[in-house]
């Protein structure tokens, strides 16, 4: 008997594809999400992004995930949720209040990564993040460059 194939569409992850183009990428939190189902089941069949999407504390402290877009559930009826809407996130009070101190330290903003399933639940990896200039980016272009001319020059070599 032939071994079970495990089902890869329920382990998907909806990640940030700008995310590293325009940001430093400093310290990193793990936060759950306070979904409906009918969400939940978009997440799972992997109908969301978090491109254009921002973390913002506040309304008493809670850290909120705006301009994020899940898909309505194909299935779902009259009660099928808004896909823009905001979502609260879960964290613990301390971390809540490090990432305040951070943002107000010294202009850095929260910015979602990935957003994935950790046994059934939904969690988002959030992180504290710098913008970058044109400058950086260009920077970050020749660099990548010159690690693939490196790793041709390399497999040449072999």
């Amino acid at each position: 008997m032939a071994a079970k194939k495990k089902d890869t569409e329920r382990y998907r992850e909806i990640r940030n594809s700008k995310a590293g183009r325009n940001f430093f990428i400093g310290e990193k939190f793990e936060a759950g999400v306070k979904l409906t189902g009918t969400e939940v089941k978009s997440i799972r069949a992997g109908k969301g992004q978090i491109n254009d999407a921002f973390v913002r504390i506040d309304q008493g402290d809670l850290p909120t995930l705006y301009h994020s877009h899940i898909d309505e559930y194909a299935f779902g009826n009259r009660e099928n949720h808004n896909p823009t809407r905001p979502r609260v996130l879960l964290l613990h009070k301390k971390q809540i209040d490090h990432i305040k101190l951070e943002m107000e330290a010294g202009g850095q903003a929260l910015i979602p990564l990935r957003m994935y399933f950790k046994g059934g639940l939904v969690k988002v990896e959030i992180a504290l993040c710098k913008g970058k200039k044109l400058f950086d980016k260009r920077e970050d272009i020749k660099k990548k460059d010159q690690m693939r001319e490196a790793e041709r020059a390399m497999s040449y070599r072999r």
